[in-house]
């Protein structure tokens, strides 16, 4: 594991709020940004995609009809037509008016502050600009190394890696995808620093594999104390959890 690895992942296992603190804040906010922050999180992790005009926007759905007060596909959306929509008031009446952010705006807010993983929206094999716009935004900001991205979309990876290959990059997966994908085959061909199971594919042998390969282990959505306890036992990397005061608590009595 190289040197800026060691440095991002010092203190593992470290603790990410999972869209923010998703089950104090509405997800994917500067609130739940915030409030992650508050609760002690070592980093946030949070969703990207285009606008209909190319700014990246952080929204976990292609369309904004689930956390929104409208309704409609993202990517058919100005920015100026997404920022009239309430991101908040869905959640609870206290954030009614909260914005979709963009990706500049959250960096702006806590690119020095937290670590921030970056899942890359793209799920088409085409390119369609996303990669581009968020590695200028991060260099424009020199923040490439506090930054992890990942994808389910090995292609996008790919391209991640093409444009910024300083940048790490981890592989998003679960157990229901396909096989070339569940068993991150094509990890060797993106040039990973880590991978992202869900947890539930995570045991001691994963650890010992992914570990043995140089990879480190990012694993996702954690809620539940008695599976971050196992988690933590071990020897993950990152506890991608919408508890990060929970996990926080758990992995500092685990230190004493």
């Amino acid at each position: 594991m190289s040197e800026s690895g060691a440095e991002f992942y010092k203190g593992r296992p470290l603790v990410f709020g999972h869209r923010g603190a998703r089950q104090a804040a509405p997800e994917n906010t500067l609130a739940a940004f915030r409030k992650a922050h508050e609760m002690g999180a070592d980093g946030i992790e949070l969703d990207v995609m285009l606008s209909a005009d190319g700014v990246p926007v952080v929204i976990h759905d292609s369309t904004v009809d689930r956390t929104t007060n409208g309704s409609g596909r993202v990517r058919e959306l100005t920015l100026d037509q997404l920022r009239e929509l309430d991101a908040g008031g869905r959640f609870a009446s206290q954030f009614s008016g909260e914005p979709i952010p963009t990706l500049a705006e959250v960096l702006d807010a806590f690119g020095s502050a937290l670590r921030i993983n970056i899942e890359l929206k793209s799920a088409s094999a085409g390119d369609d600009g996303l990669e581009t716009q968020v590695v200028e935004l991060l260099r424009a900001r020199s923040l490439g190394r506090s930054i992890v991205f990942s994808s389910f979309n090995p292609l996008s990876l790919w391209r991640a890696k093409r444009l910024a290959p300083e940048i790490r990059r981890g592989l998003l997966y679960a157990p229901d995808m396909p096989v070339y994908l569940s068993r991150a085959w094509a990890a060797p061909f993106l040039g990973l620093d880590a991978v992202h199971p869900e947890g539930r594919m995570v045991d001691a042998g994963y650890v010992r594999w992914a570990h043995g390969k140089g990879y480190h282990v990012n694993v996702w959505t954690v809620n539940e104390p008695p599976e971050m306890l196992r988690l933590i036992e071990l020897g993950v990397d990152v506890l991608i959890t919408d508890r990060p005061d929970v996990a926080r608590t758990l992995v500092d009595a685990q230190r004493r």
